[in-house]
């Protein structure tokens, strides 16, 4: 019996720039037709997304891609990651 197709998008993360001692790495992240900047306030574990719009649907799946590959990502570089939903 065949599953059911799960949706997907795949996000694309570019990180700007980042500071161990300050303790964030800020970013854009684009997937489909929405756009947002970021802050990952790895330290204290904080997420700040903009602009409001689309944010609840990209805030959740970032927020574990950040936590899972903080250490790994660098200034200029770019990344994606897919999110189980159709944006």
């Amino acid at each position: 019996m065949a599953s059911p197709l799960v949706p997907q998008t795949t996000a694309r993360v570019h990180i700007t720039t980042q500071s161990w001692q300050e303790g964030y790495i800020r970013g854009h992240v684009c997937a489909s037709n929405y756009q947002w900047e970021f802050c990952w306030q790895f330290k204290a574990k904080k997420l700040q997304i903009s602009p409001a719009l689309g944010r609840a649907l990209i805030k959740e799946p970032l927020g574990r891609f950040l936590e899972t590959q903080d250490y790994q990502l660098e200034p200029g570089g770019d990344y994606e990651f897919v999110v189980r939903a159709k944006l």
